[in-house]
């Protein structure tokens, strides 16, 4: 995964605890911004449609749907979920060529 912070790149092996920080910034790493669900645009930002509102997504917290996204420094995009990809194809249907 990519800090949300600093753009490291780093290696996780097992769970992500609420405690775990980034090695160069230090900023936290059980954040919603760091987070597969995280979604701007959706209700509270999430995806995860059980979560509990969170205020401060770049805090950590006690969200135990916290999934790490997939990100890497050389492609520094997330792997897209298949409704992400599903969004994606219906945004272009509309798009003026």
């Amino acid at each position: 995964m990519l800090c949300f912070r600093c753009q490291k790149e780093i290696a996780i092996t097992g769970k992500v605890s609420r405690m775990d920080s980034c090695p160069k910034c230090h900023s936290d790493l059980h954040v919603c911004l760091n987070c597969s669900f995280y979604d701007p645009f959706a209700h509270k930002q999430c995806r995860e449609p059980a979560t509990e509102i969170v205020r401060d997504k770049e805090k950590a917290n006690f969200c135990e749907y916290f999934s790490p996204t997939q990100k890497t420094a050389i492609d520094g995009l997330a792997t897209k979920s298949s409704s992400d990809q599903a969004r994606n194809a219906f945004d272009n249907l509309f798009k003026k060529s």
